[in-house]
């Protein structure tokens, strides 16, 4: 049975409660941007640029059978590892369950604390980017 966005940011928060410092959870987040599957190189437009990060973002969405599944990189291993958060925890998963999802898991996690004004803000606009995508499908 598919996983439901709130378990799967369940998971995502005890993976990360599971480390002990920051530096092992920035080390986390860039294992898991380094497992995201290759992103189409046709995609990889102005299009799907996500503005307002720092970083180069792209992102790309696919609806197969009422479910949307996203695609994305990103030119820094960073922020490869939060859009890659965000993909773990939306892809499979109808829009409107998308659109309607609470992201206080990212709270939770603490990330905020640790990132920069600017990463906060390109965070940001990844989650705004995504739910805009599931509130046109």
């Amino acid at each position: 049975m598919k996983q439901s966005i709130a378990e799967i940011q369940k998971e995502i928060i005890a993976d990360f409660s599971d480390l002990n410092d920051w530096e092992e959870k920035f080390q986390y987040l860039i294992e898991i941007g380094e497992a995201l599957p290759p992103y189409p190189e046709d995609k990889r437009t102005a299009e799907h640029l996500v503005p307002g990060c720092q970083s180069k973002v792209w992102v790309a969405p696919k609806v197969d059978d009422g479910v949307l599944n996203f695609y994305a990189d990103s030119d820094t291993a960073l922020t490869k590892g939060l859009i890659a958060i965000l993909i773990r925890v939306f892809s499979g998963q109808k829009p409107e369950d998308i659109a309607k999802a609470s992201m206080e898991f990212l709270n939770t996690l603490g990330l905020s604390k640790f990132l920069s004004i600017s990463r906060r803000n390109g965070l940001s606009s990844m989650v705004q980017i995504l739910k805009g995508y599931a509130l046109k499908n």
